[in-house]
């Protein structure tokens, strides 16, 4: 497994044969490079538009990266009063600040979902390709703030990490990764046991303990007890925004439906016509964006929903309380 992530950052890992070419199902390396254009007019710095979900009551504000200090210097008429270091002026008799300058890093890791229950789609495109996509946008744009960026791609099998840096080379790296994975992802797929987020999760904390700006886009299946005590300390002492990528038919399956359902193994058929089938079907999948509002809830988390069934690019400007381009 360790091989496969390997080859995956380097871009050496041989493609699935199943691969298409509709950027639909599948999305590629020139395409999330095409995306950097697109992504110039969004912002993740610590200062938000109005109507941004990042700068809104329920959501966490972005603690910035800090000041430090440059000199101290006579005071000038036309100075911030705020800025007068009082111990400094009492000392020597004349009114002195002192010089503040705002740090120009922190570090962002974007960890992205690219397992199997990621390729759904029902309208415009796979839940996978939305979390790409949206996950390249972010990427390019954070890296043009000047910030360090990386991230963690992982799949059914392997997880790939790109340590965060100030480089196109690691951003490259990391596009590389997650067009690999992504590529992975198709209907023949073999049925085995998914990594769980919570292993990717503690993953995160290893590389991102402190004052970094995690991004998380996924579907969040398979979250247990031990991912919410990650969520929680993870969220104090860095800047968390959860990205739920959701598919429009989790709240509308009709009744009267027979699907088909298969694991590469062994199929079934289900029949929405019964009540609780299709309630039953319902509630599974509103339950994963329950349990990530009640993190936002409890620990203050910012949440940026995204659906399948919209273009990314409109949904992230309209969640930052950017207008339309």
């Amino acid at each position: 497994m360790k091989d496969r992530a390997a080859r995956i950052r380097t871009g050496t890992l041989r493609k699935a044969p199943q691969v298409t070419d509709d950027p639909r199902i599948h999305t590629d390396l020139a395409y999330l490079r095409s995306l950097e254009g697109p992504a110039r007019g969004l912002s993740f710095l610590p200062r938000q538009p109005a109507q941004s979900v990042l700068n809104g009551r329920h959501a966490s504000r972005l603690r910035g990266r800090g000041l430090n200090f440059e000199e101290l210097r006579d005071y000038l008429p036309g100075d911030d009063i705020r800025a007068i270091d009082w111990k400094v002026t009492a000392r020597t008799g004349t009114p002195h600040v002192r010089v503040m300058t705002e740090e120009r890093d922190r570090p962002a890791l974007i960890v992205v979902d690219q397992r199997m229950s990621m390729f759904f789609g029902t309208r415009r495109a796979m839940k996978s390709v939305t979390a790409a996509e949206a996950a390249a946008m972010t990427a390019y744009r954070i890296l043009d703030q000047g910030d360090r960026v990386g991230g963690i791609v992982f799949g059914d099998e392997m997880i790939a990490e790109v340590r965060p840096q100030r480089s196109r080379a690691a951003l490259n790296r990391f596009l590389t990764a997650l067009s690999e994975a992504n590529g992975l992802l198709h209907a023949e797929a073999p049925n085995v046991a998914p990594i769980g987020l919570t292993r990717v999760l503690r993953a995160v904390a290893r590389i991102a303990s402190r004052n970094h700006l995690i991004i998380v886009l996924s579907d969040f299946d398979g979250i247990d007890a031990e991912t919410d005590r990650i969520v929680s300390g993870l969220a104090r002492h860095n800047d968390l925004i959860l990205v739920p990528v959701t598919d429009p038919s989790a709240g509308e399956i009709p009744a009267g439906l027979k699907l088909i359902v298969t694991d590469g193994a062994l199929q079934a058929e289900i029949d929405t016509a019964a009540p609780g089938t299709r309630k039953g079907l319902i509630e599974m999948s509103k339950g994963r964006l329950a349990d990530v509002l009640d993190w936002q809830r409890r620990f203050g988390v910012a949440i940026l929903p995204l659906s399948a069934g919209e273009e990314t690019l409109p949904q992230m400007r309209r969640l930052l309380g950017l207008g339309p381009r």
